[in-house]
C-alpha cells in the first residue's frame, strides 16, 4: 500500500487534534481541518437531550461579533421544529446525517423553513452525531449556502469515525470546565414543558384548551410532517390527524399554519421569559 503526502498530512492533523483535545481552540481547529476538504459556511456544536434545551459548546463567530438573534430564537424554542433535533430524539444514534435524510415531506413549505432555516442555514446542512447515552447526543452541524455534493458527502462519511471519536473524547472536558472566552447557554428547564407552555399561552391569549394529542399534531405540522407522517409517528390514522387539526384550528380561531406558528413562537418566548425570571 502506497502512503501519499496527503495521507501523511491528514494523519498528522489528526494527531494535532488529539493533542488539542483539552485546549480552548479545539473546536476551531477541528472545523478548520474539515473545511480544508469540504467547503461550508457555518457551524455549531450542540448537545441535544430531552431533559433540557440544547447546550451550545461552540459556534462560528458572527461577522460583526454580535449575537445572532435568529439562533437565539432557535435556542428559545424553534429547535423543537428542527428536523435534526426531532430525528435525534426519535432515533438516537451516532453517525453522519444529511438534511434530506431527516427532513419531513413538507419541510421547505413550513414557516420554520421560510423564517429561520432559509435565512440562517440557507441551503443544506449535515450533522455528525455522537450518541453519548440514551438521552444525550453531541452534534457538530455544518451549514452551507449550496447543496453538498455526492463527493463531499462521501468524504464526510469517510472521516466520520475520526470526527465522532474526537467528539466523544472532548465532551467530558466541555462539562468539566467551560472554554475561556466562550459563554455556554445555561441549561433551562423545559424541553418537555413545551406542551405546558403552549397550553398555558393558548389558554391565556385565546381562551382555548387544547388536548395533548392536538398539541402533538400541531408541532408535527409545524415541523413539516404530512398527515401520513404524523399518523405514522403518533400511531393513529390520517383521518384522525385531520380531525385533530380541524378541532385545533376551530378552538384557536385560526385558518393557517402561519397563524399557528405565531402562536407557537409566542408560547416559547413566554416560557423563556418565565425561566429567566426564575
Amino acid at each position: 500500500m502506497t502512503i501519499t503526502l496527503e495521507d501523511m498530512a491528514w494523519h498528522r492533523a489528526i494527531a494535532q487534534l488529539i493533542e488539542a483535545l483539552d485546549r480552548p481552540n479545539f473546536w476551531a481547529q477541528l472545523v478548520r481541518l474539515i473545511h480544508q476538504h469540504v467547503s461550508f459556511d457555518s457551524w455549531v456544536v450542540l448537545e441535544f437531550s430531552s431533559a433540557e434545551r440544547p447546550l451550545v459548546f461552540a459556534e462560528c463567530p458572527a461577522q460583526d461579533g454580535s449575537p445572532d438573534q435568529l439562533f437565539q430564537d432557535y435556542l428559545n424554542g424553534l429547535y423543537l421544529l428542527d428536523p435534526f433535533y426531532i430525528a435525534s430524539r426519535e432515533r438516537p444514534q451516532s453517525g453522519l446525517f444529511r438534511l434530506a435524510e431527516v427532513a419531513p415531506e413538507h419541510f421547505e413549505l413550513t414557516e420554520y423553513y421560510q423564517r429561520y432555516f432559509r435565512l440562517n442555514v440557507v441551503a443544506d446542512e449535515v450533522q455528525f452525531n455522537c450518541q453519548v447515552d440514551p438521552d444525550r447526543t453531541l452534534c457538530l452541524s455544518l451549514g452551507a449556502t449550496r447543496r453538498f455534493s455526492v463527493e463531499q458527502i462521501a468524504l464526510l462519511a469517510m472521516i466520520q469515525p475520526w470526527v465522532i471519536a474526537l467528539l466523544r473524547q472532548r465532551l467530558p472536558l466541555e462539562r468539566a470546565e467551560p472554554v475561556p472566552g466562550q459563554a455556554l447557554v445555561a441549561p433551562q428547564p423545559g424541553p418537555n414543558d413545551w406542551r405546558a407552555q403552549l397550553e398555558a399561552s393558548v389558554k391565556q391569549s385565546r381562551g382555548a384548551q387544547l388536548t395533548a394529542r392536538e398539541l402533538d399534531v400541531g408541532r408535527l405540522m409545524l415541523s413539516g410532517c404530512s398527515s401520513k407522517e404524523i399518523a405514522r409517528k403518533l400511531h393513529i390514522s390520517a383521518e384522525t390527524v385531520r380531525v385533530h387539526k380541524k378541532h385545533m384550528y376551530s378552538k384557536l380561531g385560526i385558518k393557517s399554519q402561519h397563524e399557528l406558528f405565531s402562536i407557537f413562537l409566542q408560547a416559547q418566548s413566554a416560557g423563556n421569559e418565565t425561566s429567566l425570571a426564575l
